[in-house]
């Protein structure tokens, strides 16, 4: 028996594939328990409409983050730190100092997504990658300058 699968079954399939079973274990299992329905002419219109649905999204959405990336790198995030001799600063910048300089300026940016391997110990401009999108990366300049 054909079923569409309406959300992941370990070992049997992932939410939206099209798979054979056996009717037991798709009549007793798999549609009491709304994992499943049958591959029926309608559902299978109800997949390809909703898949399409879907990719409409999540292309909207990577056009937004690559508009969101443009203003983003027109920007320059200053940062103000205490700093010693020679420009070393007393601590870091951190991801969380940088998103909350980004709030401030109206743009929301989670300090999850900026990349940041080391923290900034030095007095300057920094480039930082931002991930915006799975497939759009951002890179701001970061000011660092004494308090």
């Amino acid at each position: 028996m054909k079923v569409i699968f309406q959300q992941d079954v370990k070992g049997k399939g992932k939410k939206g594939e099209i798979k054979n079973v056996s009717e037991g274990y798709a009549r007793n299992y798999l549609f009491p328990n709304n994992l499943a329905v049958e591959a029926t002419k309608g559902n299978m219109k109800n997949l390809q409409a909703k898949q399409a649905s879907d990719d409409k999204k999540a292309k909207e959405q990577l056009e937004e983050a690559k508009e969101y990336k443009k203003k983003l790198e027109n920007t320059t995030v200053t940062v103000k730190a205490k700093a010693g001799e020679g420009g070393r600063l007393f601590g870091a910048v951190s991801t969380k100092q940088i998103a909350e300089t980004l709030k401030q300026m109206n743009m929301k940016v989670d300090k999850r997504k900026i990349e940041l391997n080391d923290p900034i110990r030095s007095l300057g401009v920094t480039k930082v990658p931002i991930k915006i999108h799975p497939q759009v990366t951002a890179t701001v300049s970061v000011h660092v300058v004494e308090e």
